[in-house]
């Protein structure tokens, strides 16, 4: 109700006031109240009512960063799965699996993500093959294909983190936050996926980034190899086929990339790769799944040794 002072103000009980000057009075007087309720819940109320919190620097950014895409909320997440690491390798820097020599495994990893061309056309080719990897994705790029996103879950691969802008540059660790976990809410909130898999723009190591990850237990996942495809002259495609073939081995990562450009040779490679590898007799896994098959070989290393000792 509008504030009785106001009213009092405008003197509405005048005789000398017709009804429709009265009515008008009144509902300006309402509106005005309503809209200050309303700007109110725009700032700081809405923020307490949703959980937000400000970081303490980079001022008007930070509130920013921890809004959440409209698209993303209004679609129902495909799962509701943590895709957990071994905890032996939470806060540590990851290259590869240090596996057995006879232990023919690799995963394959895609990066800037999602899009919705080659996302989509990366995916086809998976499912055809039956393989599951793992997509490294920006959360700016979840926002703005949010169902391109829910497919990848929804397909059984296992989504990581890569930040919101896929920035280089060195953060505080106020920005270094808000790029990792504004991007694990929107994945979560899209997808269903909770990750503890992160990988650092470019591979910087010292730009703020992969600090901020290790102290929240992810593991920060680099590769062993790559394809070559986000280079500025990227291979043809038979380079790009060449490079993953030519160190490929047991425990291997493979760095592609299904965003961040025109990635249609790498649509093209991938069934090449893939065929040629499965006829070296590797099999395809996601992350966790590698890192795990190492976690287990280094139990059963550990248990032997002490078996031995004991005889």
């Amino acid at each position: 109700m509008p504030n009785a002072q106001y009213l009092r103000r405008f003197n509405v009980s005048s005789p000398k006031l017709s009804l429709l000057m009265k009515l008008i009075i009144i509902t300006f007087l309402t509106g005005a109240t309503s809209l200050g309720i309303s700007l109110l819940l725009t700032t700081s109320g809405f923020e307490h009512l949703s959980g937000i919190i400000k970081p303490k620097s980079d001022g008007s950014k930070a509130s920013h960063h921890k809004l959440m895409s409209a698209d993303a909320q209004n679609i129902s997440p495909a799962t509701d799965q943590m895709n957990e690491v071994p905890k032996a390798f939470q806060g540590t820097i990851v290259y590869q699996a240090k596996l057995k020599a006879n232990e023919k495994v690799i995963a394959l990893t895609f990066d800037d993500g999602p899009g919705p061309k080659n996302t989509a056309q990366i995916l086809e080719i998976l499912k055809k093959n039956d393989i599951k990897a793992t997509f490294f994705m920006v959360g700016e790029m979840v926002k703005y294909f949010p169902q391109v996103a829910k497919q990848v879950a929804v397909d059984g691969h296992v989504i990581g983190n890569h930040t919101w802008h896929h920035w280089y540059r060195h953060m505080n660790l106020a920005t270094a936050a808000s790029e990792i976990d504004r991007t694990a809410e929107i994945i979560y909130q899209t997808t269903g996926e909770k990750t503890n898999l992160f990988r650092p723009p470019g591979g910087f190591l010292n730009n703020g980034l992969v600090e901020y990850a290790k102290n929240e237990k992810y593991a920060v996942m680099m590769w062993s190899e790559e394809s070559g495809d986000a280079e500025r002259h990227s291979p043809q495609v038979p380079g790009l086929v060449k490079n993953v073939l030519k160190y490929a081995k047991p425990g291997a990562i493979v760095l592609m990339h299904d965003g961040g450009g025109n990635r249609s040779k790498s649509v093209k490679a991938l069934p090449e790769m893939i065929a040629t590898l499965k006829a070296q007799g590797y099999r395809f896994v996601t992350i966790p799944q590698l890192l795990e098959i190492q976690a287990q070989e280094k139990s059963i290393m550990k248990a032997e040794t002490l078996r031995q000792s004991v005889n």
